[in-house]
């Protein structure tokens, strides 16, 4: 099944801001409701984008009665997107100071999270791209809709695992939150290069076998 192998990209697609803003959300008065309204956003951004990129790829393979040269296509893009992604976190690796906004995140809403979650993973390059990528890799395959679900369903725990945490621990939690904060921020590209390059080999496997 496709989705065993797109799952590790829900990492890519947290890594940067969008997890930092998940931490922030977790350590502010309102956390419970900001969180929440956060991971909403993130849902439907993360959500519309897979869906509308299996749509076109399935439509794609339905269009055309060439079923291997529309699969040697789909994959020529995936791979395509995925030496984009592997550039664009190499290139901002070094850029691990969070954006100044983010010192607000703690005074925020439910409303702004659940704005913030929207654009974040849905006006991002590198979300937009590997959404993108997972779509056309699940569609490809000739696997239903549904397998993109696990991906995006994984994408929202990792956004939402600072306020369980919270739940889980409580007051220590406002102690072990910011350093697990600081970690992800240093070296979370690392993780994002793994995993992309692990899926170019499953693409590139794809492509060479034809």
């Amino acid at each position: 099944m496709s989705f065993t192998q797109i799952l590790p990209l829900a990492f890519v697609m947290i890594a940067g801001p969008q997890i930092i803003s998940s931490f922030f959300f977790a350590t502010s008065a309102g956390w419970a409701k900001n969180s929440l309204a956060y991971v909403a956003g993130a849902a439907l951004s993360v959500s519309a984008f897979v869906t509308a990129s299996y749509l076109v790829a399935a439509g794609a393979k339905s269009a055309t009665e060439n079923d291997h040269t529309t699969n040697r296509v789909l994959d020529s893009i995936v791979l395509v997107l995925l030496i984009v992604l592997i550039v664009r976190v190499y290139l901002t690796r070094k850029e691990s100071e969070p954006p100044k906004w983010m010192g607000r995140l703690q005074d925020a809403g439910p409303k702004f999270a659940f704005t913030l979650g929207l654009l974040l993973l849905g006006v991002f390059p590198t979300d937009i791209l590997t959404s993108i990528a997972v779509g056309l890799h699940v569609a490809r395959a000739g696997d239903p809709w549904w397998q993109c679900l696990p991906f995006v369903a994984l994408t929202l725990l990792l956004l939402g695992a600072p306020a369980i945490v919270v739940v889980l621990l409580e007051a220590r939690a406002r102690t072990l939150l910011p350093k697990i904060r600081d970690w992800m921020n240093d070296n979370s590209w690392v993780v994002s290069e793994v995993v992309l390059l692990f899926f170019a080999a499953i693409t590139i496997n794809s492509l060479a076998g034809g």
